[in-house]
């Protein structure tokens, strides 16, 4: 079988509940992140880190991204969004900025989205400014819950990310939203939720979404709550004047093959685990059969796991020594 994935930088476009038609960027490589969040989709087993340091070359994400985007043109797929939305931390990468100015020469707007750990730093902040939107995390308040739901690297503080949050979120002129992932019996209490919502009101952002684990999560532990808890997370924010979503539902089955079916499907399985339905479609589109799946399970390259009764496929990622 042809392709070769190993250093998937550009991958889609897939749907997006936030963004449209979004062609991903994946500036870190395998689970590098400054936090190890129960409810990652991209399961354990991650270098938790906070040091910023280089990974991918700008001038080697900006000429895939441009291959892609002249790929999809001539299949006539949209894309509205170019994300940095990859398998760790955007932000632990120093040339995110620069990647982000070279990015903005395709005339596709830019994304970030951050679990917002190392806004405290000065660089970080300043490689933001230019992104046209950009998501900051906002799971908790309370260190206590911090600490339990998204593991932080040791070193990490979160009096200084929330100042950080809060002078980024003063500077910045673009499209500034939040997320708010709800576990159930974690951080989808009244109290937390209302000291969430107190932060983010703070923060003035022009979105505020709660999301719930969708997707199979690194912990088995994790379960979504009940339509009651969302509501009330819901009316909470709402009291604080926020504009919130939820996004509480499938984003749909309209993932774009762009070229290498195999590529295309190692690239958005490396960060976005797809459900049996939507790889069926993505594959007839493209004119393949199952017997795709079939060989990359053979050969370890994706696997297989269900969470609530559906079967997703993800890209096996490989560890130290493998």
């Amino acid at each position: 079988m042809s392709g070769n994935c190993d250093q998937c930088v550009v991958f889609g476009p897939v749907p997006s509940r936030r963004l449209g038609r979004s062609l991903g960027v994946n500036n870190i490589p395998p689970k590098h992140c400054s936090y190890s969040c129960i409810y990652c989709q991209l399961g354990s087993g991650r270098v938790v880190e906070s040091a910023r340091r280089r990974f991918y070359e700008p001038s080697e994400i900006y000429e895939a991204a441009e291959k892609k985007l002249a790929e999809a043109s001539l299949k006539n797929e949209a894309v509205d969004y170019l994300s940095f939305v990859p398998d760790g931390e955007p932000t632990l990468d120093v040339n995110l900025g620069e990647c982000i100015n070279l990015l903005r020469r395709t005339g596709v707007k830019t994304a970030v989205i951050t679990n917002a750990s190392l806004l405290w730093k000065d660089d970080v902040r300043d490689d933001l400014m230019n992104a046209d939107w950009v998501s900051v995390k906002v799971d908790a308040v309370s260190a206590k819950v911090w600490r339990f739901i998204n593991r932080p690297y040791r070193g990490l503080d979160i009096n200084r990310i929330h100042e950080g949050m809060l002078e980024f979120a003063g500077s910045y002129r673009g499209y500034l939203a939040t997320e708010t992932m709800l576990v159930t019996g974690v951080n989808d209490g009244a109290d937390e939720v209302s000291a969430v919502a107190d932060l983010i009101g703070s923060l003035k952002p022009r979105k505020s979404y709660i999301s719930i684990p969708l997707r199979p999560p690194a912990e088995k532990r994790v379960s979504m709550p009940d339509e009651s808890s969302v509501n009330m997370a819901w009316q909470i924010f709402t009291t604080r004047g926020l504009s919130t979503e939820c996004l509480t539902g499938y984003e749909g089955n309209a993932f774009a093959q762009t070229g290498d079916i195999i590529d295309d499907i190692l690239g958005i399985t490396s960060v976005h685990p797809m459900r049996e339905e939507a790889l069926r479609c993505m594959l007839s589109e493209a004119g393949s059969d199952w017997v795709v799946v079939e060989e990359l399970i053979r050969e370890d390259k994706i696997f297989v796991t269900d969470y609530n009764g559906i079967n997703y496929y993800m890209k096996r990622f490989k560890t130290n020594g493998e």
